[in-house]
């Protein structure tokens, strides 16, 4: 004991010395009374169990999973991304930062045009704002690159749901999660079962943040958009004497419209129309204004730029700009914006992506129930409103209010729509309805 004190240096008086005199003797008489026992198993320390809820410990930063190239659609491959996301998460595991598909083609694969993560969002900003719920990695992050166990996805009618759920928790224990790395082969994400609530699918789709590259583009086209609106305001005023000094002049707010009039929506939305028996999925353009100005004739400021969001590559109808009658509607597009150039310079995704944040900051949002890019939309815009104030989720003067223009609301107008946060699924989302919830319920 004497020894051990001179070693520590100092006295007995010390609780610190107590302690550590008291660590040193256990630790000798476990050598000479248990010499068979080569040490502490760290791992049963600091691993846990698959089955756990990973937000209880965080997700696993040396497990990872690989999925296939993500394709079609921007906000298709955004719903396979967040699918992806939470399928890693079901494993216990860090998904590999998955490609996305820079180009639109649907069977072309080697046109696909790979685009890494990072390249469109924010990798750091994912991971801090996704914190304990899903984890994304980069392939420099794996050690054993040659352990991988590859793992064919189900399909056909006969996998099932219930199949699909039972081989994910088959792959998250035993043998199979040994595997550093579990790479998913076949079909895209998009098309994998759903499992998780559309809250789930909410929480990933917050954590997904352009570059800023891309958000300054997009900031650019929005304050065009409002130059126009405050110009035409502005040359209106000061004609009728209402107002000279432009200091006092306020912003006026703008309507953007997801105008789905292009060639293969067309094709596609008349056989699906056929196929559901119904008539509320395809809008021709002379009824998507007469419900888009439903919508703005009651607004009290005047005029209203209405940004129409359309892709132009695949647009066989010159005409978008016509035909929009009252005065104080200002229908603008890219080229009559003056912002083609922004576009332009980059490939479809890229463009899509800033048009997305373009609608997503409007005023006021109309889009089609049976799109993705206007149901994704309508999505965020219902978790600000939400965040804000959930009382006035349904208040006739609520902020960010979005519309549908393919479903007839009240006064021949648009319908009202925000999304039913407690769905069960993405469903409605990924394929669309014309069963919206309008704050009366479903229709």
């Amino acid at each position: 004991m004497e020894a051990l004190l001179k070693l520590f240096g100092g006295t007995l008086n010390s609780i610190t010395s107590k302690c550590m005199i008291l660590l040193v003797t256990v630790l000798i008489l476990r050598v000479f009374l248990f010499p068979g026992f080569d040490g502490i198993e760290w791992s049963n320390l600091v691993y846990h169990s698959p089955s756990m809820s990973s937000s209880e410990f965080g997700i696993r930063e040396f497990r990872f999973l690989v999925v296939p190239q993500l394709v079609w659609g921007l906000n298709n491959q955004k719903i396979a991304f967040a699918r992806a996301c939470l399928t890693a998460r079901m494993l216990n595991r860090t998904l590999l930062m998955p490609s996305f598909s820079a180009s639109l083609f649907y069977k072309e694969v080697d046109l696909l045009q790979p685009m890494s993560f990072d390249k469109l969002f924010q990798f750091e900003k994912f991971n801090a704002l996704c914190s304990n719920f899903v984890r994304l990695g980069r392939y420099s992050d794996v050690l054993n690159k040659t352990r991988v166990l590859e793992m064919t996805k189900g399909s056909g009618r006969k996998w099932t749901l219930e199949r699909d759920l039972s081989q994910l928790k088959e792959y998250s224990k035993g043998s199979y999660d040994e595997y550093e790395v579990i790479e998913f082969l076949g079909k895209n994400p998009f098309l994998w079962h759903d499992h998780w609530p559309l809250k789930d699918y909410a929480k990933v789709f917050e954590c997904l943040v352009l570059i800023d590259e891309f958000r300054n583009e997009a900031k650019r086209v929005v304050s065009r958009i409002r130059e126009v609106g405050n110009n035409e305001s502005l040359e209106l005023q000061q004609g009728c004497f209402f107002l000279t000094d432009r200091s006092s002049f306020q912003p006026l707010p703008y309507v953007a419209v997801h105008m789905r009039i292009e060639i293969d929506w067309m094709i596609h939305c008349k056989k699906l129309e056929q196929r559901l028996n119904t008539n509320q999925i395809c809008s021709s353009k002379k009824e998507i204004v007469e419900r888009v100005r439903s919508i703005v004739i009651g607004l009290k400021k005047t005029p209203i730029v209405v940004y129409l969001a359309v892709a132009d590559k695949l647009l066989n109808d010159s005409s978008i700009m016509e035909d929009w009658g009252e005065s104080f509607l200002l229908p603008v597009e890219k080229k009559k914006l003056g912002v083609e150039g922004i576009y332009n310079k980059y490939p479809y995704l890229v463009q899509s992506a800033i048009d997305y944040e373009v609608c997503l900051q409007s005023d006021i949002f109309v889009g089609n129930s049976f799109s993705t890019f206007s149901s994704l939309i309508v999505l965020e815009r219902t978790q600000k409103i939400i965040k804000t104030s959930i009382e006035r989720v349904c208040g006739t003067d609520v902020r960010w209010p979005s519309y549908a223009y393919n479903i007839q609301g009240e006064s021949n107008g648009a319908m009202r729509w925000i999304t039913n946060m407690s769905e069960s699924s993405l469903q409605t989302i990924s394929y669309g309805t014309n069963h919206i919830y309008d704050c009366k319920g479903h229709i």
